[in-house]
């Protein structure tokens, strides 16, 4: 089946406290976002790339292409005024039957292991959400009271979230609202379910200043390894 990445990078970086956003900060040598992209063209040569991008940063983005990706199937869409609407404007680009991968560009650590089992498994269920336990404890806050959540039930959610196409297409036309806060809530609002997978605890994403030197630290394993 053909296969869609929806690589969501329209972050402004403003918590990174940096002029530039972050997935166009420089790591080991090349863009946060080249990592990404690469690591999705291993996993699947064939696949198709529709990178989601600020207008301001367009052109930067188109540069990155034509210097790093010449020949491979990349498009770019203009991001919106929320998530929803970035991955809403990626998934126009694309008609027909796929799996679709939506991915955070800063999520730059992920493997082609994790990308390619989220492939089978939505193969399979129409779905694939990795997700990791919570290993910190957890309360939720009710007006000035908290109370202990069982964290055995917990999972935090990462992407790449990935879905056939048609789970997630039908879902994006509905009407956005404000408890849209990544694709699972989106598919499960019209009516589906959302069946998870193992996530990996190194596929963090880059916020903050200490997540570069994570990440480096990272890849750096990677090659020693």
């Amino acid at each position: 089946m053909n296969k869609v990445a929806v690589i969501v990078a329209g972050g402004s970086g403003s918590r990174m406290g940096t002029p530039v956003p972050k997935q166009f900060l420089e790591l080991k040598g090349k863009p946060v976002l080249v990592h990404t992209v690469e690591t999705f063209l291993r996993a699947f040569p064939d696949i198709e790339i529709i990178l989601v991008l600020a207008p301001d940063f367009i052109l930067q983005g188109s540069d990155l292409i034509k210097r790093y990706f010449e020949g491979n199937n990349i498009q770019i869409a203009e991001g919106g005024n929320s998530r929803y609407h970035s991955v809403q404007n990626g998934l126009k680009l694309f008609k027909g039957e796929a799996v679709i991968f939506v991915h955070d560009a800063v999520r730059c650590l992920v493997t082609e292991k994790l990308i390619q089992r989220c492939y089978q498994q939505a193969l399979q269920k129409g779905s694939a959400v990795p997700a990791v336990p919570a290993r910190d404890s957890i309360r939720m806050v009710e007006g000035n009271k908290s109370k202990a959540i069982n964290r055995d039930n917990i999972r935090i959610i990462q992407t790449p979230q990935t879905f056939r196409s048609d789970v997630i297409l039908p879902a994006f036309q509905q009407p956005y609202r404000d408890s849209f806060t990544d694709e699972a809530t989106v598919v499960e609002s019209s009516g589906k379910d959302i069946f998870l997978t193992e996530g990996e605890e190194t596929n963090i994403k880059i916020t903050l200043p200490a997540d570069m030197l994570i990440a480096e630290k990272i890849i750096e394993e990677r090659q020693m390894a």
